[in-house]
């Protein structure tokens, strides 16, 4: 089932970064919520972040819970449900829709623009170029899905911006699976004995950076982080893509003019299993904030 949109009003006002509205300005666009979607948890790391860094920005999320993981899949089937998660976002009356999921940035983000009137954002462009600011050496690791690996979108942005730059990929398949399950803290066995395979070529190929090219991978940050080391620099698409959001907002004067917005969280499976592992992603409780619906519907 599909809720009806909020209608983005709110209770209070503030000036928005201490600079006048434009002159004639629209202010129910300024109002809209910002959709973003993932296959299921992993995009609340790019909510964390929106919610940080725009506190008066009313959220829509959906995560595909039903169907996770997207990155064993086929292009065509990874872009079938991309569309359908844009179908169900865009029955709310938003001004932008963020790509929280590496996968379908990597596949379908050109498609989805192209076929949307409103803006489509995705986190891997603005990661790609974080890394290519952020490494010395210029020995980059790149981890993520297997469909986005294989998409070289990754490598194509990242040399674009340091063209000496040397990447050392490797998808993790194991990882969303896991992390989706609530196994991703230190002490964990499987967790870290799985990081410990999938990373020691690329920390012995003596990369000073490592771009986490999935947004459920900022949850392991902690044991990647350990096993990496301290000269390694991690790079969160996710914080990456929400950053990205806020200057594009900024730049067209669609910022919200309210002082707290809103959180609305929408799923393709068990709403309690979603609650109690979102609010370990997001450091605070959403419990009865979240609603299934049927994504095949759209």
């Amino acid at each position: 089932m599909s809720a009806v949109p909020p209608d983005g009003r709110a209770e209070r006002g503030v000036e928005r970064q201490g600079r006048p509205r434009a002159v004639g300005k629209d202010r129910n666009m300024d109002q809209k919520p910002i959709g973003v979607f993932d296959s299921g948890l992993g995009g609340l790391t790019t909510v964390r972040e929106l919610i940080r860094l725009l506190p008066g920005e009313d959220i829509v999320y959906f995560g595909d819970t039903g169907r996770v993981p997207y990155g064993s899949r086929s292009k065509e089937t990874i872009r079938k449900y991309a569309r359908q998660d844009v179908a169900f976002l865009r029955t709310f009356d938003l001004k932008a829709i963020v790509i929280a999921c590496g996968t379908v940035s990597t596949t379908a983000l050109d498609l989805l623009a192209r076929e949307n009137p409103i803006p489509i954002l995705g986190v891997v462009e603005p990661a790609a170029r974080a890394a290519a600011q952020a490494t010395r050496n210029h020995r980059i690791g790149l981890i993520g899905t297997q469909a986005t690996i294989r998409s070289g979108a990754y490598e194509r942005y990242i040399t674009s911006a340091l063209p000496e730059a040397q990447i050392f990929a490797r998808p993790c398949p194991l990882f969303v699976p896991l992390v989706e399950n609530g196994r991703f803290h230190r002490g964990d066995v499987v967790i870290e004995t799985i990081v410990r395979e999938y990373l020691s070529p690329i920390r012995d190929a003596g990369v000073d950076t490592l771009v986490l090219g999935c947004t459920h991978y900022p949850l392991l940050e902690e044991v990647i982080g350990d096993f990496m080391g301290p000269d390694v620099q991690l790079i969160n698409a996710g914080a990456e893509g929400a950053r990205e959001v806020v200057e594009k907002l900024r730049l067209s004067d669609a910022l919200a003019d309210r002082a707290e917005g809103t959180r609305r969280y929408f799923v393709s499976d068990r709403v309690e299993d979603f609650s109690r592992l979102a609010s370990i992603f997001l450091r605070q409780d959403v419990t009865g904030d979240v609603t299934q619906v049927d994504i095949g519907q759209f």
